[in-house]
């Protein structure tokens, strides 16, 4: 990792107010920039097993040993050999001619056997109450049900994909750097559908606009097809919408999410099961993205996605098909290539000239320049959803409100926490799920939560991760380059020592050059004596893109970093707090006080942010948290003492979780201004404005982030500190009685602080 290439200095150098800043991105170091292959090599750490308690069978079946030696492969990169021909013009039109080659099942109007379905049919002849088709005559309700349809999907087109197949992948060349993908996980698929014989389902994080084109790509060069991809309609304007249609896309109608009585809406939901119930018999393979789409305010998990996910749960209950096989699929960019949020507005609509005329700013921006991005798609253990279905039920317990489990606590009027888990839930349930049983909408969200924490804990980490954390948490006034590679190389072997992936390799300082240049919007390189450099964090939204990104890595200490605020909240009250309470020495601590302090942190952080497993207790985490920080050294097991000797790594785990925690607290500041009562969406607004303010008064610009303002406000609606009421203009949020007073304020801002690492 640490070796260097050795070649001719190439410095250009420019200077500015703060004194001489080095225009260095593409000749940085010294060095000739090399292309970055973003693995270590072929022996990874794996990453992925499906969950042992809920899939036991999956787990020993579906897993084969032997695919770690098959090593990586680069899917955009397409050269001679990938064709059957060879020759002076097939290596110039190699792309044209792969995807003329490609595989595609041959297409067939599904749009028959869809009105031939049951579900449909009973609506046809109107056997079904309170349908559409109840007192109206066939045709009308036919040419009602092919509306939907034509809405809901279009046969794929095979010269469309093709041509389509070859100007994206002509585009992902000059766009990335490389897509890599382990050749061993594709066959741990394949090798999955052969043996269960079932359809596949891919369920996906969601890190970018590019995900719904780049995935299918992915797999679709893997031979498996055309892959039906569950869209978004919200984000594509109707134009586009009929394009993607042809392409394999499918959208919900939006009669879907009418109350369940109205006869429109049970028409709308009958007809897309029956889509979807098509597409599963017929084995075509299925993508559901479990995440909201990129740069949208508020829940994490996908309303969307679970109502994708609930048809084909009901499509397996009802024995329409025997099984699916669920793939968690988690996809890392080394930066991803979108546009920033805006909290006030909803996603705007992508349309067919405005994506062509960003596809065409893109590669004016790639063109001539070494900052294209590395591309990691990762495909975790496939399992039986059958399976699932069966074994977790049976690990649902009955759970508590926030505001029953912590808000005695916070008051101080109780010291116990209670034996219970948290109810948590932020997706907001549409009307493809609400037509469900109870039961069956509990088993969708935890399936969902499931399968998105699998994704998410086997997602790689980039290099840009790595160093926006360590400039974020360690260097925020600036650090010398040749400390930092060594920073950067120590915290890429913890990352794979708690056995976690990364999606890099190759010299140590190309890389570092690689990643600072995609970070030049965000750092400023100076030049010092002696020919080292500086590399300095731009103070404002620099720190807040530096924030963002360094939450990528909080997975990989996440169990460390709460077990070292939990600390931090026992030790809090030994100190004075002004003492460098971090630095006193050995302290003793009591298990029992530890796990309390676990639990209540647990609590108070978003389900959303720490995904937990649904079939895991919170006492079984806590153990694990404890675990973790006798194995790091942090605490020693036979008196649980504190180490002296392991400062600057404390206060590096507990500034992970900085950025969330003081937010919360200054959210809880912000109670004291009396902006109640007053929307939702416009007191997150004054919140996230607030925020801003003060970050430009202290400096800490990690906390000014729209969505850390959305969570702030939805965990106190949970604590019982705001309370939603209904009123002329709408739903209005009114700050609770007991909390009313200045008192309780403070002691909810004193809860909150004990956990902070200043």
């Amino acid at each position: 990792m640490d070796t260097m290439l050795k070649s001719n200095p190439q410095t250009q150098q420019r200077s500015n107010h703060n004194g001489q800043e080095t225009s260095l991105w593409s000749s940085s170091f010294g060095m000739k920039m090399e292309a970055i292959t973003p693995f270590l090599g072929k022996y990874r750490p794996f990453m992925g097993r499906c969950c042992q308690t809920c899939t036991p069978k999956s787990w020993e079946s579906l897993f084969h040993r032997s695919i770690m030696d098959l090593g990586f492969c680069n899917v955009i990169l397409v050269k001679e050999e990938n064709t059957r021909f060879r020759g002076w013009l097939v290596r110039r039109l190699c792309y044209f001619l792969w995807s003329l080659e490609q595989h595609i099942p041959t297409s067939f109007d599904a749009s028959q056997k869809i009105m031939e379905n049951t579900g449909v049919q009973n609506l046809l002849s109107g056997r079904v109450p309170g349908a559409a088709g109840e007192g109206q005559a066939p045709e009308l309700v036919k040419k009602e049900v092919q509306r939907i349809l034509g809405h809901i999907q279009t046969t794929p087109r095979p010269f469309l994909l093709r041509l389509f197949s070859w100007a994206l992948l002509w585009f992902l060349n000059r766009l990335f750097l490389n897509v890599q993908l382990h050749k061993g996980q594709m066959k741990m698929v394949q090798k999955a559908v052969q043996e269960q014989g079932s359809p596949l389902v891919f369920l996906s994080t969601h890190k970018s606009l590019l995900d719904g084109f780049l995935l299918p790509f992915v797999l679709f060069s893997q031979g498996l097809g055309v892959v039906r991809v569950a869209l978004d309609s919200r984000t594509c304007s109707p134009a586009l919408r009929a394009l993607l249609r042809k392409l394999g896309g499918l959208f919900l109608p939006p009669e879907v999410n009418l109350s369940l009585d109205n006869s429109e809406g049970i028409l709308a939901r009958a007809v897309v099961r029956a889509t979807v119930e098509e597409l599963l018999t017929s084995g075509q393979p299925l993508l559901i993205f479990l995440e909201e789409p990129p740069g949208s305010p508020g829940p994490r998990l996908s309303a969307l996605g679970q109502a994708w996910l609930g048809v084909v749960i009901q499509a397996v209950q009802a024995g329409i098909i025997s099984d699916a096989t669920l793939v968690p699929v988690a996809i890392a960019y080394d930066l991803v290539p979108d546009a920033p949020c805006n909290m006030n507005h909803d996603l705007a609509p992508l349309g067919l000239w405005t994506g062509a005329l960003a596809v065409f700013r893109r590669l004016c921006n790639c063109w001539g320049c070494n900052r294209r991005v590395c591309v990691r798609v990762h495909l975790a253990q496939p399992f039986s959803l059958q399976e699932y279905t069966i074994n977790a039920r049976s690990c649902w317990d009955s759970r508590q409100t926030l505001e029953h489990l912590l808000q005695p606590i916070v008051l101080g009027e109780c010291s116990v926490v209670p034996d219970t888990e948290k109810e948590q839930e932020w997706t907001p349930p549409t009307g493809l799920l609400l037509a469900l049983k109870e039961e069956d909408q509990l088993l969708v969200r935890r399936l969902s939560r499931h399968v998105l924490s699998a994704s998410v804990a086997s997602s790689a980490v980039m290099s840009t991760a790595i160093m926006a954390t360590l400039l974020l948490l360690k260097h925020q006034k600036g650090v010398v380059l040749s400390q930092l590679l060594g920073e950067f190389s120590w915290l890429t072997e913890e990352t794979l020592l708690r056995g976690f992936d990364v999606g890099f390799s190759g010299q140590l300082r190309c890389l570092a050059q690689h990643t600072l240049s995609l970070l030049r919007a965000h750092v400023v390189l100076l030049r010092v004596h002696q020919g080292d450099l500086v590399v300095v964090p731009r103070p404002g939204p620099g720190l807040t893109h530096l924030a963002r990104l360094s939450m990528e890595l909080l997975p990989t200490f996440l169990s460390e970093a709460v077990g070292a605020c939990a600390v931090r909240g026992l030790l809090a009250g030994r100190v004075p707090p002004e003492g460098p309470w971090e630095l006193q020495g050995i302290e003793l601590l009591s298990q029992n006080e530890l796990y309390r302090q676990i639990l209540l942190l647990l609590h108070l952080l978003p389900q959303d942010l720490l995904l937990p497993q649904p079939c895991q207790s919170s006492y079984c985490y806590c153990q694990e948290v404890l675990d973790r920080l006798i194995q790091c050294g942090l605490l020693v097991a036979e008196e649980l003492s504190q180490q002296s000797r392991c400062p600057d790594f404390f206060l590096f785990l507990c500034r992970l979780l900085s950025p969330i925690l003081k937010a919360f607290a200054q959210a809880a500041t912000f109670l004291h201004l009396g902006q109640l009562p007053d929307s939702e969406v416009a007191y997150s607004e004054k919140l996230f404005q607030f925020l801003q303010a003060c970050a430009q008064e202290e400096g800490i610009f990690e906390c000014a982030d729209p969505n850390l303002a959305i969570s702030a406000v939805w965990t106190f609606k949970d604590l019982g500190v705001l309370q939603e009421m209904p009123s002329p203009t709408g739903p209005q949020l009114h700050l609770s009685p007991t909390f009313a007073t200045r008192d309780n304020q403070d002691k909810l801002e004193q809860f909150i602080r004990q956990f902070i690492c200043s």
